[in-house]
């Protein structure tokens, strides 16, 4: 069959544009595939990024057909007839066509403390064993990869500059679960915060949108809970 990408296109000093490709496919033909094919057959020019092409990396996420999605895991017969539109994440700086900036990614991790800081007691090396209870209250939300989709799908980062966004405060929850990191009070003075924790509307945009199955909006009410516990007394 043959397929419309309708592809988003701006560099530095154009006006953002979306140009029409035609591409041949069969049923297994994803978005990925299909990019390359434009990139290496019809247009070099066109900028996109990705890495391993079998959904384990995330660094090919875009938006198709509106949702954010991994192109590699993303088959053209899937996505119905018409048309398929593919532009870059939301609310990242724009680098060029499909590629966005995502050091802003990194920044909101640094803004919540979300590298492992041990405690200077900590042992150095711990066995957490996959059946333990240490694993099991953190084992939902520890396989994010950063591929940031749920931050461009989340509506107050659009909104709120200094949110940290889902994919940071999951991560929050994973370091304010470990006994052996040492910033955990520091970090509840970033959660607690006006910006953080108290501005998340609940939606679910960052869980629908996971492709790892990950829920951010589960780990940031559990957040919560724990936050309001620490603030009534209790441990946290």
């Amino acid at each position: 069959m043959t397929r419309t990408l309708r592809v988003f296109r701006w560099s530095p000093g154009e006006a953002e544009r979306t140009r029409d490709y035609r591409v041949e496919a069969v049923a297994d033909t994803t978005v990925l595939d299909a990019l390359v094919d434009v990139q290496r057959t019809q247009d070099a020019t066109l900028a996109f990024r990705y890495a391993c092409r079998v959904g384990m990396c995330g660094s090919c996420a875009v938006v198709v057909n509106g949702r954010e999605r991994w192109a590699c895991r993303t088959r053209l017969g899937d996505l119905g007839a018409g048309a398929v539109s593919v532009r870059p994440l939301y609310h990242f700086p724009l680098l060029r066509d499909l590629v966005v900036d995502l050091a802003p990614h990194a920044e909101r991790l640094r803004r919540t403390l979300g590298a492992f800081a041990p405690r200077v007691d900590a042992a150095p090396h711990a066995h957490v064993g996959g059946d333990s209870r240490a694993r099991a209250r953190i084992d939902e939300a520890i396989e994010c990869i950063g591929c940031a989709m749920c931050v461009s799908a989340c509506t107050l980062v659009a909104a709120n500059a200094r949110f940290p966004g889902p994919a940071a405060l999951n991560r929050a929850l994973t370091l304010q679960l470990d006994s052996r990191d040492g910033a955990r009070a520091a970090r509840w003075g970033v959660l607690l915060g006006d910006d953080a924790l108290a501005r998340c509307h609940g939606q679910g945009n960052c869980t629908e949108v996971c492709p790892m199955g990950l829920a951010p909006t589960a780990s940031i009410i559990r957040l919560r809970r724990l936050g309001l516990s620490r603030l009534l007394g209790g441990s946290g």
